[in-house]
């Protein structure tokens, strides 16, 4: 089984932010006000000291006071994969098989829309209700392990792809992880060794 963060490891950036800035630039009025604890949130988040619990304390209710704005949520979500699918790196679709899976702290309304683009039936995903905005739960550090063990159980991941070294929880269960810097891949563990 092969496994794969999406933000910056498949996909060229942080689609959170992005989808943030489609919006900011959309409707700046609406969004202006959301700024400054968007940004808080998001170098917390970068920097890998910001818990679950509070991604849901404080700043759920942001998310959820924004999209119950917007009508039609779904069409959102294609005009912006529309702009951004530009950003899928390359070396993905030349690897890419039908059995893997995605594991993001994306939330999975947004990243469904991208990876039924590219195939991909399997993908663990932060939960967001797209017609109420409430946050369910938050596919992110330790989680990510949670919300993989409840769909498939113990099995071992044979390979794990990622950015960041915040998901050092899922590399642990997985047997040989690669770090992606760009479209290079670097092996940093093979057999269970690191």
């Amino acid at each position: 089984m092969r496994v794969f963060d999406f933000d910056n490891t498949i996909y060229d950036g942080e689609s959170g932010m992005d989808i943030f800035l489609y919006f900011l630039k959309k409707d700046p009025k609406g969004v202006v006000k959301f700024v400054p604890k968007f940004m808080e949130g998001f170098v917390r988040y970068k920097r890998n000291v910001i818990t679950i619990d509070e991604v849901k304390s404080e700043y759920a209710s942001y998310i959820k006071e924004y999209f119950e704005k917007i009508e039609n949520i779904f069409d959102e979500f294609e005009t912006f994969w529309d702009i951004n699918e530009k950003n899928i790196k390359p070396f993905y679709p030349k690897i890419k098989k039908d059995d893997d899976v995605i594991v993001s702290a994306c939330p999975k309304c947004l990243l469904g829309v991208m990876t039924n683009r590219l195939g991909i039936k399997n993908v663990i995903a932060t939960e967001l209700n797209p017609e109420t905005g409430e946050v369910g739960e938050i596919c992110y550090h330790e989680n990510k392990v949670k919300m993989f063990r409840k769909i498939y159980g113990d099995v071992e991941i044979d390979e794990f792809y990622t950015d960041s070294m915040s998901d050092k929880p899922m590399m642990d269960i997985s047997k040989t992880v690669f770090l992606v810097d760009g479209d290079k891949l670097i092996k940093i563990k093979k057999d269970g060794v690191y």
